[in-house]
């Protein structure tokens, strides 16, 4: 087991587990950053003690908290019935009927989500705000008679409704005739300025990796890192997301991220020196390497890596068959029960959940979509509103754990390991019957889980395993056979430093 060096001075503490103030912590941690490099001299050991310490900066923490984030589809596509305009689609054809973005935002804030992302242009390159850029945009539409911006339509109603903004900037633009030039990432940057500098603050902007021909034919290489620059400059609190420094894609459109999902991932394209020599400082990069793989960050993989960062997983799935809205696909929007088991395979993996959620035609989000997102969100309430644990005698070793069952992300526990071991028990005032079960880190402190199991106390004095999982992070829910007990434990079996437990929760799943 390893131990990191701050740990000595609670070793010979009369009790076996260690609350740890705010202010303390933060004077503990000062050294631990997002990023951290691997020396060729390193051993496992020294890599694994490393990857313990990087943690999320402030807007990669505040991102993870927010678990469900939105994505909005809407452009010429959603009037062309298609998944991928060319870029020569009349301006014309954008003219939503009943626009309504505030119906937008308040049903996807009553579901619980916490920020909407809107594709401000997608790869068709038509704006929908009025771009000073170019003429592909709302300015020509009939929609207002060429004087609305939908940029600006949501923007406002996610301040009024208290959610996060989000912009989506595609890369790839098949109207523009500066697409495959050096002008073409001057073009970029002006209009990244716009929504940037108009709309309020933004948390999260967001980048794919499409890259096709223009209408000249030829590709463009993007300058990511001039990009990255920008953002940081004139919205320093908004994480970059997914062909950016902050944020990674899982690698599937599915809603599921991985049984095994490290936060902590190997970064082989930063440059050794000017880590060195501004060890304080960011070193922008894009990504590089295998970010899709089933296993990113175990022992195995970080092994070998030159330097490791704290790069999360945001994973994405449309409520739709398609991320566009498309009329036929009224009868084949996800069920609140398929959404549910999508936050279990996503926010309970160490992942954020983006749901893409596409307005119609008129400008509203469909009755069908509606009615899916409020059925899950009674789903989410009947499951979640009431943890089991709370108020149960919690023990960690001689030493009261209360703190993991007080619905307190910010208080945590830190065991002192036994044998490599961390146990916590738990007894309720009186049987429950459960089939779920979460586990949080304090990712503030790193994520440091490797395997954990869960055990209940059986009529016959018995202890029987039930559950068991390996990475935890910000939120780990496995689910298991409905089970009825009054005693229950939780043992850490493996952890690459002490690691800081946040909460632990026991609830019932109605199947």
């Amino acid at each position: 087991m390893l131990f990191s060096p701050y740990h000595q001075l609670f070793k010979a503490a009369l009790c076996a587990c260690t609350v740890f103030s705010p202010s303390f912590l933060a004077s503990v941690h000062a050294q631990d950053k997002n990023f951290v490099a691997i020396s060729a001299s390193d051993s496992l050991s020294d890599i694994v003690r490393k990857a313990a310490h990087v943690v999320p900066s402030p807007r990669q923490f505040n991102w993870q908290r927010q678990e469900l984030t939105a994505f909005l589809h809407f452009g010429v596509n959603t009037f062309t019935d298609r998944e991928w305009g060319d870029g020569t689609e009349p301006e014309t054809v954008f003219n939503p009927t009943a626009l309504d973005a505030d119906q937008w935002i308040r049903e996807l804030k009553a579901a619980g989500f916490k920020c909407a992302i809107l594709t401000c242009k997608h790869h068709d390159g038509f704006c929908l705000w009025p771009s000073a850029y170019t003429e592909h945009s709302v300015r020509r539409s009939p929609w207002k008679n060429g004087m609305g911006d939908v940029v600006r339509e949501v923007s406002d109603a996610c301040q009024r409704h208290g959610m996060s903004f989000g912009v989506y900037l595609s890369p790839w633009d098949r109207n523009s005739q500066l697409y495959g030039t050096d002008a073409y990432n001057d073009y970029f940057v002006s209009q990244l300025t716009e929504l940037l500098t108009q709309y309020g603050k933004v948390s999260e902007v967001w980048f794919d990796g499409a890259c096709g021909e223009g209408p000249n034919g030829k590709k463009q290489v993007y300058d990511f890192v001039r990009w990255y620059e920008v953002i940081r400059r004139l919205q320093p609190d908004a994480v970059i997301a997914v062909m950016g420094p902050d944020v990674r894609w899982v690698g599937t459109e599915t809603g599921r991220g991985r049984e095994m999902e490290w936060s902590v991932v190997p970064k082989d394209n930063l440059d050794q020196d000017a880590i060195a020599q501004n060890s304080q400082k960011e070193v922008l990069t894009q990504p590089v390497g295998d970010m899709m793989g089933h296993d990113l960050g175990s022992r195995t993989v970080i092994e070998k890596a030159k330097a490791l960062v704290w790069y999360p997983a945001e994973i994405d799935v449309s409520i739709r068959p398609g991320w566009f809205y498309h009329e036929q696909e009224n009868s084949k929007v996800k069920a609140p029960r398929e959404l549910m088991d999508i936050y279990f395979s996503s926010v309970g993996m160490n992942g954020v959940l983006l749901l893409n959620v596409p307005p119609d035609k008129e400008g509203r989000l469909s009755a069908a979509d509606v009615e899916s997102l409020r059925g899950f969100r009674q789903l989410y309430d009947a499951t979640f509103a009431s943890n089991l644990l709370a108020g149960a005698s919690v023990r960690c070793g001689a030493s009261s754990g209360k703190f993991l069952v007080d619905g307190d992300y910010d208080t945590s526990i830190s065991p002192v390991m036994q044998d490599g071991k961390a146990v916590f028990y738990f007894k309720l005032k009186r049987q429950a019957t459960f089939n779920v079960l979460s586990v949080q880190e304090d990712i503030r402190k790193g994520q440091r889980v490797e395997q954990f199991f869960l055990e209940v106390k059986g009529e016959d004095g018995r202890w029987r395993k039930v559950a068991e999982g390996s990475t935890v992070g910000y939120k780990r829910l496995l689910k298991f056979p409905m089970l009825t007990a009054r005693e229950v434990r939780l043992t850490i079996l493996q952890s690459r430093d002490v690691p800081a437990v946040a909460e632990v929760g026991l609830y019932a799943l109605q199947e």
